[in-house]
């Protein structure tokens, strides 16, 4: 699974990762601190199997407008790219999420967890990159 190593970019003296992984797979001890990037709850996952830190409901999601229009369309993908983007800088919750993040990365790994199915083609590519930018 693909992850940011801070350090790699000079931005942290250790080896811990930023990655991003479905929430439907198993909970590992390496995934360190546990965020469900969401905005909906996924179907068929308990809290319990989830084993969450954190939900993060809107403060770093795609607003359910830009999600609905997205409709994990390939082909509207890089437009939506790039409204999320716009829209994660225009929040100040989100510039405090990856405060949060970089705080937790001090001591171990971050995984923003997703429901999506399709791995390449989803906003926690974008939400992961773009934190990775912001550390």
């Amino acid at each position: 699974m693909p992850g940011f190593r801070p350090s790699s970019m000079g931005c942290m003296a250790q080896s811990h990762v930023l990655q991003i992984k479905r929430i439907y797979d198993s909970a590992q001890p390496a995934d360190g601190y546990r965020v469900l990037v969401d905005r909906v709850w996924p179907r068929g996952v308990s809290k319990e199997r989830a084993g969450l830190d954190r939900w993060t409901k809107t403060e770093v999601t795609p607003t359910a407008d830009l999600r609905k229009w997205f409709a994990h369309d390939p082909a509207k993908f890089d437009e939506f790219r790039a409204r999320y983007i716009e829209q994660l800088d225009g929040r100040d919750e989100a510039a405090e999420f990856v405060s949060d993040v970089r705080d937790h990365l001090r001591t171990g790994n971050v995984t923003l967890l997703y429901a999506a199915k399709d791995p390449a083609c989803n906003h926690a590519v974008i939400l992961r990159d773009w934190i990775a930018e912001h550390l």
